[in-house]
């Protein structure tokens, strides 16, 4: 028998333990606790006193409200599509620009707005700023579309512009020529009531950006190297205002992408002898290449959540989390590993915690009798802010694992850097507070897109890009971009314009306030 002094010893030692853990575990809640009803990371410049501008207010007449939704509807109605680098709509891209100077003659004549076209069908404007020592910063819009026709469904013909309901019908509504005719038209109206920019800016309208702006992004971004032109920050479409979207959030919140995921285009391809199908072999081209595209979709990338900017987003949004989500949200130092896990449960969810896999095609065999040489599917990747271009691949070899499978990278890019959104960030607060200034309702947050912008081709002029358009977006929505009924509300659309013409007056400051933080650090 053991002695009882061992084992009182023992049992000591285990109630000391255990005892320690209880403290552990306490202390952990205490701190989680406290943090939970104390992190609100939006307080700090919201409460600061910002420097006064010279300013004029949004307020237009009932005549102007009706010109502006009629230009905004001839927009819709040009179908500026892009099919492929090598196949675009030049003449409704021609005519989008003759529409442009009959929509804004203030803007074209105006002696503080410069105009010049860039390969052909993108449009370069260069506002004069009267305090050149300020760094001038950029708006960026796409003229072009993708294709749409009314046999797949639409309510409307997409380039009818039709008006259902108050809201306004066609594709482009949401991609993204609301954009393009808003930032105009503020800056249409600003002129008319005299207003003259403190900071010079620069609006890009691309032609291409549904093909990868290859000739008007590309060629805007060589232009202004060649003019040493650098940027305070530049803002793109990207993320939305969303209302009843994200389960468990307590009102609308503005996401302002400050990221993009990167992305790749993967072929895998097995070549086998051919042959008749009445002698096959143990493992065909087909069956050895449906294998590997198995062992991708039963291993998927490895969950990367809170290593991003979408950890900024919780923590931004924690505090209008219902509980339990806002204990999670707020305390991701602590359950970042089982929110990851959470997100990555739900096919909605799961590209804010990873790299996404997606098998797109998968092609094979010529004829029923034949033994295919040749089989070849094509996986695309959307790559997390945490991972890199190189890092995919060598996962995507190790899963693989098969020497018989080649695998190919056709195209791809790293992740986009993370554009700051701290409380010194001049870009992101500026972008905040106009946020605030018309949609006083809704928390801002930074989030990661996981589509690409034109803004990616201007990495090198500024080091903080932003992508957001103040669409508000209810749940379903987004699912319009690029699909069928794209369609914006009237007073969304005149939200926009006020939203730019707010935009352009804040940018006139030339520094921001002293912070008063909300950020609780653990």
């Amino acid at each position: 028998m053991a002695d009882p002094r061992h084992r009182a010893t023992l049992l000591r030692y285990v109630r000391g333990v255990c005892l320690a853990l209880l403290c552990v575990i306490t202390a952990l809640f205490a701190v989680a606790t406290v943090r939970t009803f104390s992190l609100d990371v939006n307080a700090g410049l919201h409460l600061a006193r910002w420097e006064e501008t010279k300013r004029v207010g949004f307020d237009v007449s009932q005549r102007q409200r009706e010109e502006m939704l009629e230009n905004f509807k001839e927009a819709v109605r040009i179908p500026t599509v892009s099919h492929s680098p090598t196949d675009i709509n030049t003449t409704a891209l021609l005519a989008f620009g003759r529409l442009l100077r009959k929509a804004f003659p203030t803007v074209f004549a105006s002696s503080l707005v410069q105009h010049e076209v860039v390969a052909d069908y993108s449009h370069l404007f260069w506002v004069q700023g009267s305090q050149p020592d300020l760094v001038p910063y950029m708006l960026l819009a796409h003229i072009d579309v993708v294709p749409a026709s009314e046999s797949d469904g639409w309510d409307a013909p997409p380039f009818s512009a039709k008006e259902i309901d108050n809201f306004i019908y066609g594709r482009g509504t949401l991609d993204n020529k609301e954009c393009v005719m808003g930032i105009l038209q503020a800056l249409e109206y600003l002129l008319l009531k005299g207003y003259k920019p403190r900071r010079g800016f620069y609006i890009g309208l691309g032609h291409d950006e549904e093909v990868s702006g290859l000739n008007g992004a590309v060629n805007t971004v060589r232009l202004l190297k060649q003019r040493n032109v650098q940027l305070s920050f530049l803002l793109d479409e990207g993320l939305l205002v969303i209302d009843g979207v994200m389960k468990g959030l307590d009102g609308p919140a503005a996401l302002l992408g400050v990221s993009e995921k990167g992305s790749a285009t993967v072929k895998l391809s097995v070549t086998t002898a051919p042959g008749h199908s009445s002698m096959p072999p143990r493992e065909s081209s087909i069956g050895i290449l449906a294998a590997a595209v198995k062992r991708l979709e039963d291993n998927p990338m490895p969950i990367m959540f809170g290593q991003g900017p979408e950890r900024g987003t919780f923590e931004h949004l924690a505090h209008k989390f219902i509980l339990p989500l806002r204990f999670l949200a707020s305390n991701l130092w602590l359950f970042a590993p089982i929110v990851g896990r959470l997100l990555a449960l739900k096919q909605d969810t799961n590209a804010f915690a990873r790299t996404t896999t997606a098998v797109t095609m998968f092609n094979g065999g010529v004829k029923v009798n034949v033994l295919p040489s040749v089989a070849e599917a094509y996986v695309n990747l959307r790559i997390h802010s945490a991972q890199s271009l190189q890092e995919v691949m060598d996962l995507i070899d190790s899963t693989v694992g098969d020497q018989r499978v080649r695998v190919e990278l056709l195209d791809g890019f790293d992740p986009l850097p993370i554009s700051s959104y701290s409380e010194t960030s001049f870009g992101f607060q500026i972008l905040k507070k106009s946020i605030l200034d018309v949609f006083p309702q809704v928390t801002v947050a930074p989030g990661i897109c996981v589509a690409n912008t034109d803004s990616r081709h201007y990495k090198d002029l500024a080091a903080d890009i932003y992508r957001f358009a103040p669409i508000w977006a209810k749940a379903g929505d987004a699912q319009r971009i690029h699909g069928i009924n794209e369609r914006i509300s009237k007073k969304n659309y005149e939200d926009m314009v006020g939203f730019y013409f707010t935009l352009i007056q804040n940018c006139d400051i030339k520094k921001l306030p002293e912070s008063h933080s909300g950020v609780h650090e653990f």
